[in-house]
């Protein structure tokens, strides 16, 4: 990447900071944007529509190569969101997509994590020492996973972070 090219990541924020991160960052003149829809909430006593995060716990940031610290070392805001050990770099194209479907009218994003696994699924493993290898999701999540591998006849429980596992599908 040209260092003086700027491109779009995504960064993890503590749980519900992606308001504040996204003003934090703006403040330190670092371009942001935290994807926000109206919606309805209700309380015991009335109804009210607020912004809320379209993408939990992220923000989106268009920076240089250059500024990836500055924005590590922005309050709130927990790392990149990494892809083949690198930061993963969001395409210009999305973004864009992104924020025109924003705009029409009464849109409604509900997003869903393609790596939550339940119990039972049959995974592969994609990464660390037991790559290729086949198992079975003991125990499920979005960010852990404990799977069953069943090599030389014996049971091994092992924690996976999800993204080093992908559904085994059937042939």
């Amino acid at each position: 990447m040209n260092e003086k090219t700027k491109q779009w990541f995504a960064v993890y924020t503590k749980p519900r900071w992606e308001k504040k991160v996204d003003n934090i960052l703006l403040r330190k003149g670092i371009e942001s944007w935290c994807p926000l829809q109206k919606v309805e909430r209700q309380w015991s006593d009335r109804k009210k529509i607020i912004e809320d995060p379209v993408f939990k716990s992220y923000v989106f940031v268009h920076i240089r190569n250059e500024e990836r610290l500055q924005v590590l070392q922005t309050e709130g805001i927990l790392n990149f969101v990494y892809f083949l050990g690198k930061p993963a770099v969001i395409k210009d194209e999305e973004v864009e997509n992104i924020k025109l479907y924003l705009l029409e009218k009464d849109v409604k994003i509900r997003v869903e994590s393609l790596k939550t696994f339940a119990e039972n699924d049959k995974v592969i493993i994609r990464q660390g020492v037991f790559m290729d290898n086949t198992g079975t999701v003991v125990k499920g999540g979005t960010r852990k996973l404990y799977v069953r591998l069943e090599s030389l006849d014996q049971v091994m429980i092992v924690e996976f972070p999800a993204s080093y596992v992908a559904p085994l599908l059937s042939k």
